[in-house]
Parts: C-alpha cells; structure tokens; sequence
C-alpha cells in the first residue's frame, strides 16, 4: 500500500466560471497562501464541476482556467510550494468517482441540503436535474479522496459534504480493505507504541467500538498521529483497528473550518458574481471608487445631519476587513454622532481596497502576457497530481480485486 500522511495533506478547489472578486480573496485565497506553506496543498481548479452545474458557456471554459490560475499567482499562490491541477487532466478522479459511485447509497446524496434545493428550483424543469448535479458532493469527495487529504478547509456551508466524503472513505475501507494477517498486524503495531500510551490506546478503542464514543475515537486518533516511532502503514493498521476497519486504503478527512468573512455587496446582500453586486479582483481604481461611492448604507440615515447605526450599514463590513480596531472605532463614532458623511466614510475603504488590488492587478498583468507560461504550470502540476492519484487507483483496484 502506498503510504501518504494524510493529516498533513490538504485538498481545496474552485470552479472557472469567471472573475473572482475581493469576497473570494477574503474568504478564501488569504488562507490557502498560509496553509501552502505548512501542508502539503492541492489546489483544484474544478472544470468537471463548472459544466456539471451549466454555469459555464464551453466558448469561456479554457479562458476562465487560465484566467483562475491568474488569479491564483496574482495573490501568491505559489506552484513550487503547493500542487495546482486541473480536475479535467486528471482523468483517475473520473474513475475514482466511478468506483465510489457504485457503492454509495443514493439516499445519501438525495438527503443532502444542496439536491433538495436544486429539486425546488427545477421541480418544473426535470430535464435541468441531471445526475452530474445528483452526484455534484461525490465528485467533490473524488476530488479529496483521490490525494488521500486528511484536512478540507471549508466554510459552515460546506461542512455536510465532507462529511459525506467521510462516510464514503469508511463505508469502502469497511467492503474492501481485508489485510491479510490484520489483526496480528495491528496487534504488533500496538506493541511498539511507548509502554504507557498501550492501554490508553485500548480503553480508548473500546470506548469508541462498545459505547460509540466519538470524543474517545477523536482522542486515540490524535494519539497514533503523535507517535514519531510508527511508520505509515502501521498508523494507519491502528487508525483502522480503532475504526473497526481492516486498514485505511481512503482516509477519512477532516474538516478544516476556515473564519471566512462574508463580505457584503454594494448593495448589501452577500458579495456574488451571479447577482452582479460585487467587486472583481484586480478592478480598477475607478471601479472601486464607483463602486464604494454607490454601496448602500444604513436606510435611517437620509440627511448628512442624522444619526446612523453602522451596526446596521453593510459598509462597516467592510471597514472589519480593511480598517484597524481602532479607525473602526472611529466610523463608529462618527456615524453615530452625525460627524461624518457616508461618502466621506467610505473614503478611507476606498483608499485600502485600491492599496491592496493595485499590486495583485499588477502582477496579474506579467502573468496574463504569458499564456505559454501558465499551461506549463497547469501541465506540470497535473502531471504531478497524476502521480498522487495513480497511487491511491493502484491501492484501490487492487482492493477491489480490478485486474491492473
């Protein structure tokens, strides 16, 4: 079995469907530039998602990836430090999914909040809900399982999918990760955990498998995870003794939750480039300018000389983004007491979006005068996807008996 340490492995993704905006940037690319550099990150630019969700006019489909990978670079994602693939190029997700689609129960992807919404929407078009929509969440778990990533950074909304992705990777380890000699396998790897961490391991395993104690299955994990003497194989023998599976072939991941701001629009409703309110990455000066100036505030305050509520303007949002605790204070008070007009709030935010996009947009610029650059880097990073993915399909034919 190919041994990959997955609590050290982290997988995200976003679909090409267009600009990005400053939401994106927030929520989103800030932390993957952190995470690159303290785990072994694959960043997904998700095309088989983009068409699975009609979203994308297939004229736009290669100018949008480009595009995406643009922005990416542009804010310091770095594919010398982190592996950045397009899903479409690496053709073992396709079969991946394949393989878990056969064993994962519909029930499971019909419960899921995101299809029952989509059956709302569409209850009279039939012909609009396809299986590709159906089976959206586990093309998203191919997209994880496939590198074996331990941690998922989402956001609250997302956190339903990987928990599929988990209930997948567990119900496949318990059809098809028979080991043989396990027990005895596992049995020795308990052996050589340090003499007082053996019967912790134990009480803890029997919490978990007789009460089903998930804080005790949380805290045996954590303790094989700490244990520097044990190779790969046989943390994962453990994990999967613990687990009451023969042995992990797919971790199950984690979530990862990330503190995402939701920036708000102009006009004050969550930022979305599918209701035109927001901010595209790298606009111009002008356009943030024009932008802010039209942003609503709070309704109440009609006449410079009334007071207003920032708690109840969607630019002070804003300000918890771009300004200090204290110049915040200060819109506070100024809003409060009438000492300050809106535009000449939101000045100071103007003044912060254009300092932080003038050096993005730029580096955009060298970026997009080299196409032949950025699909040598997709190339590249695909390829090198292709090797992790190739692993795990290796492991996994072979479990499931498939001729190789």
């Amino acid at each position: 079995m190919n041994a990959v340490d997955s609590q050290r492995r982290v997988v995200s993704g976003m679909r090409p469907d267009g600009r990005l905006h400053i939401g994106h940037y927030h929520g989103v690319l800030k932390n993957w530039v952190r995470l690159q550099h303290e785990y072994d990150c694959y960043f997904v630019i998700a095309d088989w998602h983009s068409v699975a969700n009609h979203r994308q006019d297939p004229a736009n489909l290669a100018a949008h990836t480009r595009e995406l990978l643009t922005d990416w670079l542009a804010v310091g994602v770095n594919p010398s430090a982190a592996t950045v693939l397009v899903q479409s190029r690496v053709p073992e997700q396709a079969e991946l999914h394949l393989l878990l689609s056969m064993l994962t129960p519909l029930d499971w992807l019909e419960r899921l909040p995101v299809f029952r919404e989509l059956q709302k929407r569409h209850q009279q078009d039939s012909l609009a809900l396809s299986y590709g929509m159906l089976g959206y969440p586990l093309l998203q778990a191919a997209d994880i399982l496939t590198y074996r990533a331990g941690l998922v950074p989402v956001g609250a909304d997302q956190v339903d999918h990987i928990k599929l992705t988990a209930d997948i990777a567990h119900r496949f380890n318990q059809l098809h990760s028979c080991e043989p000699g396990f027990v005895a396998l596992a049995e020795a790897a308990i052996r050589k955990l340090p003499r007082k961490v053996i019967p912790l391991y134990q009480q803890l395993r029997e919490q978990y498998q007789q009460q089903g104690d998930r804080e005790a299955m949380e805290t045996a994990r954590a303790l094989v995870l700490e244990q520097t003497n044990l190779t790969l194989a046989d943390q994962n023998r453990l994990l999967g003794y613990l687990e009451g599976v023969a042995r992990q072939i797919l971790p199950e991941p984690q979530v990862l939750l990330t503190d995402e701001p939701r920036l708000p629009g102009i006009d004050g409703d969550v930022m979305s480039r599918s209701v035109g309110n927001h901010i595209p990455l790298r606009s111009s000066n002008d356009d943030i300018s024009h932008k802010i100036r039209n942003m609503r505030t709070d309704p109440q305050r009609i006449r410079l000389s009334d007071a207003g509520d920032p708690f109840r303007c969607p630019v002070r949002a804003l300000h918890r983004v771009y300004s200090s605790a204290d110049e915040l204070a200060v819109v506070d008070n100024h809003c409060q007491n009438a000492a300050r007009g809106c535009l000449e709030c939101k000045q100071p935010l103007i003044d912060a979006i254009i300092a932080e996009q003038e050096p993005i947009r730029e580096r955009a610029e060298t970026f997009e005068r080299s196409p032949d650059m950025l699909d040598t880097l997709l190339a590249e990073g695909s390829e090198r996807a292709r090797d992790a993915a190739r692993a795990t399909l290796e492991d996994v034919r072979k479990a499931m008996g498939l001729l190789r």
